[in-house]
C-alpha cells in the first residue's frame, strides 16, 4: 500500500519540528524522522493501529510514536496520514472532520 501524508499532517510535523527545535534542532529531527518512519511502516501493516476512540465507527485509525498520536484512514490501496500530535493534547476533530 501507498502512505500519503495529506497537507494538513506535513503542516503539524513542521509544526512539531520547529517547537521541539527551539531547544534542541537534532533532537527535533530525530522525532520527525521517528514519525515519519512509523507512518511509512503503515505500508506493510495498515490496519495495525487501533481506531481512534473520539471518533467511533469512522474507520480511522492512529499508531502512537513517543508521546504523538499519528492518524491515519486506510482507502482502497492507500493509506492517508490525515494529522499526527502530541497525545496529551485534545484530538484535534478540525484535523479529520471536513
Amino acid at each position: 500500500m501507498k502512505v500519503i501524508w495529506t497537507d494538513q499532517a506535513l503542516v503539524r510535523l513542521a509544526e512539531i519540528q520547529d517547537f521541539i527545535a527551539r531547544a534542541n534542532p537534532d533532537a527535533a529531527e530525530r522525532l520527525v524522522d521517528r514519525i515519519v518512519e512509523r507512518g511509512e511502516g503503515l505500508s506493510k501493516f495498515p490496519e495495525m493501529g487501533r481506531m481512534v476512540p473520539e471518533l467511533p465507527g469512522t474507520g480511522i485509525r492512529e499508531i502512537i510514536e513517543g508521546h504523538y498520536r499519528i492518524v491515519y484512514r486506510v482507502q482502497a490501496k492507500v493509506v492517508q496520514v490525515l494529522t499526527v500530535f502530541e497525545g496529551h493534547r485534545q484530538f484535534p476533530l478540525e484535523d479529520v472532520v471536513k
